[in-house]
């Protein structure tokens, strides 16, 4: 094998390569990738030690030819995620080690919770937001859309456990052209109430920028970029719950959207016929959400059916403050 680090996803019964240096791999196995190799045996062995200890290790193999380093990735809340994997002539040095994130991904609640390490393979200030206990929307970038990343969406959209996602997406960071490779395993867990959670556990890191990947992404981009306007904010949400998914534009600044879906308790009762017309075309609504601080604003909504991968849908939603004529129609004169 190649002198690269190996990561190797351990959620799953088997464990499975996933990245070979800054190249992402489609969750392998890993008995299928090394199956060649005559160190299979003693790999296999120091990433169980891995996962049991939480620790580094270094052991040499049998005929003593060759070193094996193992580096393990943990989530905060102490589950191990993968195995960083290193094998060489005793001795040697290894490269420099591309250093993976770990996140999770609370489907059911909307709630994510990222490491130190994700955050930076996002291109995110670490020191700047909370890790834990944030929106689903506020851990995808905002003001971009690829094709890359509605496998992303998609997941989130998946109710069903023990998917596997891979995939990379290319995005803009200031100056910087960013692109960050992604797999993540589904699975029900008990949350601490006692209830059982749909959680996707991920890994992130940053790959090699493809250039042949930047120009569809760029196009993309450009579309989006056009169909903006001041004071309009879209997003895309989940259709059955009408969860937060992605923003599309900068974050809307006048409602609270970073904690759980609410309505006004007498606005509810308009969801029901918005869902049946945007089952064919576009749905709007002046609709009272939670106001920043306390309180409800406000907002006309509109709402359209959007495919983000194949046969998966979400909602296009537009808000914007509304206009008297709007809030006097509503019944909301004055606000």
């Amino acid at each position: 094998m190649t002198h690269d680090w190996l990561l190797v996803e351990t959620l799953g019964t088997e464990p499975v390569v996933v990245a070979k240096g800054r190249e992402m791999k489609n969750l392998v196995p890993l008995s299928i990738y090394l199956r060649r190799s005559p160190y299979l045996a003693a790999i296999q062995t120091a990433i169980a030690e891995t996962v049991t200890s939480g620790n580094s290790l270094a052991s040499i193999t049998p005929k003593s030819d060759r070193v094996i380093r193992t580096e393990p990735v943990q989530m905060s809340d102490g589950r191990m995620h993968a195995v960083h994997l290193w094998i060489g002539p005793a001795g040697a040095d290894p490269p420099e080690r591309p250093i993976p994130g770990p996140l999770k991904w609370d489907i059911t609640s909307g709630i994510a919770t990222d490491t130190v390490e994700s955050l930076v393979n996002a291109g995110r200030d670490p020191t700047q937001p909370p890790t834990h206990d944030i929106a689903f929307a506020e851990d995808l970038p905002a003001r971009t859309f690829n094709s890359d990343e509605s496998k992303v969406l998609a997941m989130a959209k998946d109710e069903d456990p023990g998917r596997t996602y891979c995939t990379t997406w290319t995005f803009n960071h200031g100056d910087q052209v960013i692109r960050t490779g992604f797999v993540a395993r589904t699975a029900v867990e008990e949350a601490e109430d006692g209830t059982q959670h749909l959680i996707a556990r991920a890994l992130n890191l940053q790959c090699d920028v493809d250039e042949n990947a930047m120009a569809t992404d760029q196009v993309a981009q450009r579309v989006l970029d056009s169909l903006s306007q001041t004071g309009v904010h879209r997003a895309l949400i989940d259709l059955s719950n009408w969860q937060l998914l992605k923003w599309l534009d900068d974050p809307c600044p006048y409602y609270d959207w970073r904690h759980s879906v609410q309505f006004h308790p007498d606005d509810r009762q308009q969801l029901t016929p918005m869902a049946e017309e945007f089952e064919t075309g576009s749905t709007s609504r002046v609709l009272r959400l939670p106001a920043v601080g306390s309180g409800w604003v406000p907002m006309h909504v509109t709402v359209n059916r959007m495919e983000v991968d194949n046969d998966t849908f979400a909602g296009l939603i537009t808000l914007r403050l509304p206009t008297d004529a709007e809030l006097a129609e509503a019944g909301l004169n004055g606000g």
